[in-house]
């Protein structure tokens, strides 16, 4: 079979919450990323080893200020974007997924090749009422997950699938 055409957008999107459980993500990453840079320039500071430029040994707190510069508009736009790509379908008997935006996957698993469907939640998606649904398959590839659905709709999702795959069960599993 031969394709006509780009692939077409999987019809649901992630939760809007999942945007918040994207940016406290990034926030905790932020307190990470100028957390060590003010440990370095610590380290750093008034030193006279000759590894380390001048203008950082004498002026320290330009690296935390600089990686908060360089850093804050990548990680408050990268949930928003986020959300704009994450998309999953359940379509027939098929589960159709698309996340990444620098690097794009699309990922089908058909239903009757799945062996498990697990949902969980980490300490923010709990917070959230968000979940992560991962889907397991015999493949090579291994899982697939979609990240940020609303719990309920992870639990209705898991279930369907659950009993679908039980339907279609095949001898290839």
């Amino acid at each position: 079979m031969t394709s006509t055409g780009p692939l077409r957008d999987p019809a649901n999107r992630v939760s809007p919450k999942a945007v918040r459980l994207w940016l406290l993500e990034s926030l905790v990453a932020l307190v990470f990323f100028v957390g060590g840079s003010l440990l370095v320039s610590r380290w750093v500071g008034g030193s006279d080893w000759s590894w380390v430029p001048r203008w950082l040994a004498a002026d320290p707190w330009l690296l935390p200020v600089g990686v908060a510069v360089v850093t804050v508009p990548f990680l408050v736009a990268e949930p928003f974007v986020r959300y704009a790509v994450h998309r999953w379908e359940l379509s027939g008997d098929v589960v159709y997924a698309r996340s990444g935006f620098l690097t794009r996957e699309w990922v089908f698993v058909p239903v009757s090749r799945i062996q498990t469907v697990d949902k969980g939640q980490g300490w923010f998606e709990r917070m959230l009422g968000l979940a992560t649904l991962e889907i397991r398959t015999a493949s090579h590839a291994g899982s697939s997950t979609i990240k940020g659905l609303d719990f309920q709709v992870a639990a209705g999702l898991a279930e369907r699938l659950a009993h679908r795959a039980e339907e279609l069960r095949d001898d290839a599993t």
